[in-house]
């Protein structure tokens, strides 16, 4: 288990947070089958893995039962691991080869509509005008702008430094998943918030920190977490009275508004940085169901 997170780490280049969910499911896989009396990998039978997937699936005292999307990904990692031990002659077979991973139910992105956009962004300064020239209200506005006119994710946006981003060109390059770059558009509003920022608020929250070339700043003038940012949504959305508004509504919003106004899904899944178009054509589930709901209360013969 080691090598193989060694050689996920190494020669794939995964994530830190996706080495750390591997690194857990397989912790947990390996006890269960140390505990089935499995003492090397070789020994380990399909019906081992199934029996590991059902009980994931169900639970035990130390373990509630997982969805079947969190089990597919255990799964994931566990396959992998086997794959690995083959290649490597680890293991003279795949045992985990035939076992398929639980069908998640589909979910749609959640999206807002251009107007709960528009009151997320106007509430990102605070609530009253007077907070809108803050150091804190300039970069929230700026950080909401740029994440839903760019699409970027949180932790993209987060990981930008202040030479990442072309305000003349209005592009930003960020890094996605697996340190894979892209380039991005951000629009007129969010380049002119982030140069805003950039003016009248970073100096002074700079100011509180040893200097760094973090585009987005704490307090203490080091780099913004995650976690900071989607604090920063989440006293927004309050603000502006929007409820299940997560860490990636503002770029589900973004996709789904793309495609409502006419954009090819390829071209949204390049700003997306999607790997596939699959992954993308799910929000063209939904824009079917804004054109269902529009012909339903449109068509004079829709409805009987």
């Amino acid at each position: 288990m080691r090598t193989y997170l060694g050689h996920l780490a190494v020669e794939r280049g995964l994530a830190a947070n996706t080495l750390s969910s591997y690194r857990r499911d397989l912790l947990r896989y390996v006890r269960v089958q140390e505990g089935r009396g499995r003492t090397a990998i070789g020994d380990i039978t399909e019906d081992d893995v199934r029996a590991f997937l059902m009980g994931l699936r169900e639970g035990d005292e130390e373990h509630p039962p997982l969805s079947a999307g969190s089990a597919a990904r255990a799964l994931v990692a566990v396959r992998g691991l086997h794959r690995f031990a083959l290649r490597e002659g680890l293991a003279s077979g795949d045992p985990a080869h035939d076992v398929k991973p639980p069908t998640p139910p589909r979910r749609l992105p959640k999206a807002i509509t251009l107007e709960e956009v528009e009151r997320l962004l106007a509430a990102a300064a605070g609530p009253s005008d007077g907070d809108a020239g803050t150091a804190r209200g300039l970069r929230d506005r700026a950080l909401l702008e740029l994440l839903y006119g760019s699409g970027a994710r949180i932790s993209e946006a987060v990981g930008l430094d202040v030479d990442d981003v072309d305000l003349d060109d209005g592009f930003a390059r960020v890094a996605g998943k697996g340190g894979k770059a892209r380039a991005v558009p951000i629009g007129d509003y969010a380049a002119r918030a982030v140069g805003a920022y950039l003016v009248r608020a970073r100096p002074e929250l700079a100011g509180a920190g040893r200097g760094g070339p973090a585009l987005f700043l704490n307090a203490r003038g080091g780099r913004l977490s995650r976690q900071g940012a989607w604090m920063v949504l989440r006293a927004a959305a309050d603000r502006a009275r929007l409820s299940q508004v997560s860490p990636h509504t503002l770029r589900h919003s973004f996709a789904t508004h793309l495609l409502d106004g006419g954009a090819d899904v390829r071209v949204v899944q390049e700003l997306l940085g999607h790997a596939s178009v699959t992954t993308t054509q799910v929000y063209t589930l939904v824009t079917v169901q804004l054109l269902r709901e529009v012909y339903a209360t449109s068509h004079p013969r829709a409805r009987s």
